[in-house]
């Protein structure tokens, strides 16, 4: 197997995109820092961000736990074969590092990497929501990302430094290799009656807040938060299939 690499990185801020009076509701207002551009050269890892990165949507992305939005190339022809379209370079996704040679089923919970100067750690799978869909018009492409389990991932930063396009990403540690992305998320989206696995999950201090939480409110069984919120959004007002 060839060795990870970081292929692009990208970065954006929030801007407002689309029209108040738009018939279809892909069309309308919306404020998003999804379109990110790549950048040349290095580019300063900070807690929260890379530099020159921010997100609109602060309760739902960003923050310690989501600093970089990691996705990996090799979906994307995949993608472009099942939805017809350009999908070509880096950042299709929204993510910040795009990277080749690892996917959901090679990166682990808890994974420390580096990358340059700068070390993190992988802190949770990612969960798409109807920004990506609106960026393609592509209405239901939040739940088919989730369903299809190529999510892509969230680093936290555990040392800042600098990374660059094309750098080694360099495998540190694996403190629990037993909980791979593709078993997270095929616990928290396709087994949702494994109590077990959800416990078992949930207390992996390594794992994302957010995603302890949903997980002890499962195995608790109070009231599921309404994922259709975070995969339809506005989005659902539009008649396209």
């Amino acid at each position: 197997m060839s060795a990870p690499v970081l292929v692009s990185i990208q970065v954006g801020l929030p801007t407002e995109y689309g029209q108040e009076d738009a018939a279809d509701p892909f069309d309308r207002c919306w404020r998003t820092g999804f379109f990110k551009q790549p950048v040349s050269g290095p580019v300063a890892v900070a807690q929260t961000n890379l530099a020159g990165d921010c997100q609109a949507d602060l309760e739902n992305h960003g923050g310690p736990d989501k600093a970089a939005c990691v996705y990996s190339l090799d979906h994307y022809e995949a993608w472009r074969n099942e939805l017809g379209l350009d999908i070509h370079a880096g950042g299709s996704f929204g993510e910040n590092l795009s990277v080749a040679n690892l996917t959901e089923s090679d990166v682990c919970i808890g994974d420390v990497w580096k990358i340059g100067s700068a070390l993190f750690q992988l802190s949770q799978p990612r969960q798409p929501c109807w920004k990506l869909a609106r960026r393609w018009k592509v209405k239901d492409l939040a739940l088919r990302v989730q369903q299809s389990g190529r999510t892509g991932w969230y680093f936290r930063v555990l040392s800042e430094g600098t990374i660059e396009a094309g750098q080694e990403l360099i495998l540190c540690e694996r403190p629990c290799p037993e909980w791979s992305v593709a078993r997270a998320n095929q616990i928290m989206h396709t087994d949702q009656e494994d109590l077990d696995a959800a416990a078992a999950l949930a207390e992996l201090p390594l794992l994302s807040k957010s995603w302890r939480k949903t997980l002890h409110k499962r195995v608790l069984r109070t009231a599921p938060t309404d994922v259709s919120l975070r995969l339809d959004g506005p989005n659902r007002e539009s008649p396209q299939a």
